[in-house]
């Protein structure tokens, strides 16, 4: 038996997220389906980090073991051949049989697309947020900087969230904007359910002036997911990159 890693890319806005669900289109679904169509047996697969619906992926890892012999490049050809357009493999490894493509990894970075300016943009539909009025990034980054490092994340989290825990580590929260596109790119440890969504959706208050950068550190510690901001639409999130630990050798995806 060989566990295979491999890097996997979607578009978010055709699937009604990562995980099976019954009668539903899933990423997973179209996968291993795919996999099982090469490997002319069964195949499971495991994500690194769940991505919800219209959700959208360039460096998703997900693992799988078969006894069934391809070579890397079959896997690859194989795989997208059976899967439809908003979805493809980019890359596919064989690893240890102790890698885990979500217990091995170190840390998920996220990145938040908003498209601000006044006049919607069809080329930019479904891949970005559109927020009309200006936003202060300036402001924006202020207000991120109070959720850096380790925190009780219990007011971001979806009352759905399953974790035992709230615990979070964060360890990058930056804002950047680039003409009409406002970037918000996060990395942590692990994340809970639409925690980077209910983020993001407060610090669009922070930008548009509505809140201030220091309510970003009082509903943190505050611990109250009723005070916080409206989740951010799904079609503005991006699974940018899973880290795993060098020893793994797994290729980074390449950011477009």
């Amino acid at each position: 038996m060989t566990r295979w890693a491999m890097g996997v890319e979607y578009d978010g806005t055709h699937f009604c997220g990562w995980q099976h669900q019954p009668q539903l289109r899933t990423v997973q679904g179209d996968l291993e389906r795919a996999l099982s169509l090469v490997a002319d047996a069964t195949i499971t697969a495991v994500c690194g980090g769940r991505t919800d619906a219209g959700v959208h992926a360039q460096g998703q890892v997900a693992h799988f073991d078969t006894d069934v012999r391809r070579s890397m490049r079959a896997w690859v050809l194989g795989t997208n051949a059976h899967l439809p357009r908003q979805a493809s493999v980019s890359w596919v490894r064989p690893v240890p049989e102790f890698f885990h493509a979500r217990y091995s990894a170190l840390r998920r970075h996220y990145r938040y697309s908003i498209l601000n300016r006044a006049a919607r943009s069809a080329l930019h539909e479904g891949r970005t947020t559109w927020i009309h009025a200006s936003l202060d990034t300036e402001r924006m980054q202020a207000g991120a900087m109070h959720l850096l490092g380790e925190h009780d994340f219990s007011a971001f989290r979806a009352a759905e969230c399953q974790s035992n825990s709230p615990i979070r580590r964060v360890d990058r929260l930056h804002i950047e904007r680039l003409g009409e596109l406002v970037h918000i790119d996060i990395a942590a440890n692990a994340f809970l359910h639409h925690m980077v969504r209910n983020i993001a959706g407060l610090l669009i208050e922070v930008g548009r002036g509505e809140r201030s950068p220091e309510a970003v550190k009082t509903l943190l510690e505050g611990r109250d997911r009723r005070a916080n901001a409206p989740t951010a639409p799904a079609e503005g999130l991006a699974l940018r990159r899973i880290e795993y630990p060098a020893a793994f050798r797994l290729p980074d995806p390449v950011y477009s």
